[in-house]
């Protein structure tokens, strides 16, 4: 017995030593090697705890530096400079006056990835405006939060030679934004950020111009849509010397065809992707008049990807002879979630050919049910139009097919969407469906992402430049369309729905109510779904030719739910729990807050125009103000 308790005692002294020379080699190999990557990222844009720490957003001080290797607009200083979360948890001085006393919440000046004197001017000059202190903090904070703290890098396009692979420099603008707290740049997100700054857009060839950092923009859009006109996010340029994401979902996720993920930070095929491209380049043709940018570099190409990728996802699932089509995209994953796989292996349901674009996935990243998806089509639809009104411009033979390829795919949807995704809701009329699958399903409901039903009129959809489709037979919600379909009277119905708890993602609580979506679940209202429903009322509202006066009361009840949620930090978040303003998601939300300061400015534009100098929405005080969450 003495001799086994011996033996045994002499095992474990054997495998303690081990162990400890195992811990010893570990650390000498962790000493010797460079720091592993970042921890995964998940792909969508989930909920990030309020304490999140990601890389801190690069700093800029004015360069002259130009070569092949990396060409910053900007280099970073010799400064320290905090990361956004950073900021939010120190809670800077000076708090705002009011009852919700917001810190301030900008970066200081020398850490600001970029910085435009006409925004500058324009809040100093709004400080005169905007009487409620807590108000004025906010859109402070907000407005400027995407040129603040997102702009990840600026720098030129480097052009490598196919024979020596040596790399130079060209005189293509790149500009790469990240969503905030996700180091990627997702298209929509980019688009709709940078979109946000369209009244400060003006024509300069200035390197520190708006007008520099939007052609930016597009051409790395135009870069990433010719790699891979499917896929929605992507890493930063190779120009940038910026360090690649790892991405743990590119080992878990299968779509075909695959990607590159040195190239490519996550992977779904969403149809406003591609839309948000072609607005921002309409935008940008639209404020400066400068059609000659697109004839330069790569912006053809990419319209001509566009076309072709949204083209291929017209097919149905089924040939005429019933044969099953090979679908030019599919995408299948392993998950715990419902929303982050499609069914049929990667195919979604089956889908009948009406003349609208397959959308695989939502603009909120979440798998399509039916996925002829509404609100994506008619964005697709109207920015085909207005970005064929630039291709029509350009030189050569392409261009002019491309024109006419563009238009003729925006009539078949729009011809479809008539025909197919109008239907009649037993308390509201008729209205437009979420999504469609062509053979008569419909999905009634919406999402806070945009493009949704209720931000229709963002792209004034119901007019067009072009002439619109006839009558249908044998479609619509009624079995034959037999006028002209009246879209202002069938938004006015979807939006009383979308709006009601007939819609199954409108949130109502005491906290915000406003629209959610299945990507946080039930009980989660978007902020940037109440600040859409303020700025269509308005939109809406002006078109009329009523005036916004009838508005109003609406327009300030989601003045005040928005007020409310932050949680005390001064900033927008993605999502609010609708019973409980302390409950939210993502410190750091670049898209929601470039548009709260939207909505502030089409309020004061609304004022102006209305004569109403001080005494409108902005010049009243908010602080004894209460939510009626009846």
């Amino acid at each position: 017995m003495r001799v086994q308790a011996h033996r045994r005692r002499l095992l474990v002294a054997l495998i303690f030593s081990a162990l400890i020379v195992s811990l010893v080699y570990y650390k000498s190999r962790l000493d010797a090697t460079p720091s592993p990557s970042p921890s995964p990222i998940h792909p969508d844009h989930a909920a990030v705890a309020h304490d999140a720490t990601p890389s801190p957003p690069p700093t800029h001080v004015d360069s002259a530096v130009h070569d092949a290797t990396q060409s910053p607009i900007h280099v970073a200083p010799a400064v320290t400079c905090p990361t956004y979360q950073e900021i939010q948890r120190k809670k800077q001085e000076p708090l705002s006056e009011g009852r919700r006393r917001f810190p301030y919440a900008r970066p200081s000046a020398e850490c600001r990835t970029f910085t435009l004197p006409a925004l500058e001017k324009l809040i100093e000059q709004m400080k005169s405006v905007i009487k409620d202190p807590d108000l004025f903090r906010l859109f402070e904070n907000s407005y400027p939060n995407t040129l603040d703290t997102t702009i990840r890098w600026r720098g030129y396009a480097n052009k490598i030679d196919p024979v020596t692979q040596n790399e130079t420099a060209t005189d293509e603008e790149l500009t790469f934004v990240i969503t905030g707290d996700i180091d990627a740049m997702w298209l929509r997100d980019s688009a709709s950020q940078v979109y946000s700054y369209l009244p400060l857009l003006e024509a300069s060839d200035h390197r520190d111009s708006l007008a520099s950092l939007w052609r930016g923009l597009i051409n790395l859009h135009a870069r990433y849509i010719i790699i891979s006109p499917y896929c929605h996010s992507f890493q930063p340029p190779p120009e940038s010397g910026l360090e690649l994401l790892h991405n743990g979902a590119y080992s878990h996720n299968h779509p075909i065809p695959p990607y590159d993920p040195k190239k490519v930070f996550d992977c779904k095929w969403e149809l406003d992707s591609l839309a948000s491209f072609l607005q921002v380049s309409s935008a940008y043709y639209q404020r400066t008049n400068d059609f000659s940018f697109f004839q330069k570099y790569s912006w053809i190409d990419a319209v001509a990807a566009a076309v072709d990728a949204a083209g291929a996802m017209r097919l149905g699932t089924y040939s005429p002879e019933g044969k099953v089509q090979k679908s030019a995209w599919s995408f299948t994953g392993w998950t715990n979630r419902g929303s982050e796989t499609l069914t049929n292996d990667g195919l979604g349901n089956p889908t009948k050919q009406n003349g609208m674009v397959r959308s695989a996935f939502r603009p909120s990243d979440d798998a399509c049910i039916y996925q002829l998806l509404v609100p994506a089509n008619m964005m697709w639809a109207k920015y085909l139009e207005e970005a064929s009104l630039i291709m029509e411009k350009l030189d050569g033979a392409r261009a002019k097919n491309l024109t006419a390829a563009m238009r003729e795919q925006a009539f078949g949807i729009r011809k479809a969407i008539d025909r197919d995704a109008i239907t009649h809701h037993r308390q509201f009329g008729d209205i437009y469906a979420y999504e469609i699958d062509g053979y008569g399903g419909q999905n009634l409901m919406d999402d806070a992402n945009v493009p949704s039903l209720l931000a229709i009129p963002l792209w004034d959809y119901a007019n067009s430049s072009f002439a619109l489709p006839k009558p249908v037979e044998g479609g619509g919600a009624q079995g034959g369309l037999k006028a002209k379909v009246d879209h202002a009277r069938i938004y006015k119905n979807t939006r009383q729905f979308v709006l009601s708890q007939e819609n199954p993602y409108f949130m109502q609580g005491p906290a915000i109510a406003a629209v959610g979506g299945p990507h946080l679940g039930p009980g989660k209202s978007w902020p940037m779904a109440a600040i859409i429903r303020a700025i269509t009322a308005l939109e809406v509202a002006s078109k009329s030719g009523k005036g916004v006066g009838e508005v109003e009361k609406e327009v300030a009840e989601q003045l005040l739910m928005v007020l409310d949620s932050t949680g005390g930090t001064g900033v927008i978040h993605e999502s609010v729990n609708a019973w409980n303003a302390g409950d939210w998601t993502r410190a750091w939300f670049g898209w929601a807050n470039g548009l709260f300061g939207e909505l502030v400015m089409r309020i004061f534009k609304e004022d102006q125009r209305a004569g109403k100098g001080g005494g409108g929405l902005l010049g009243r005080s908010w602080q004894a103000e209460k939510r009626d969450s009846a």
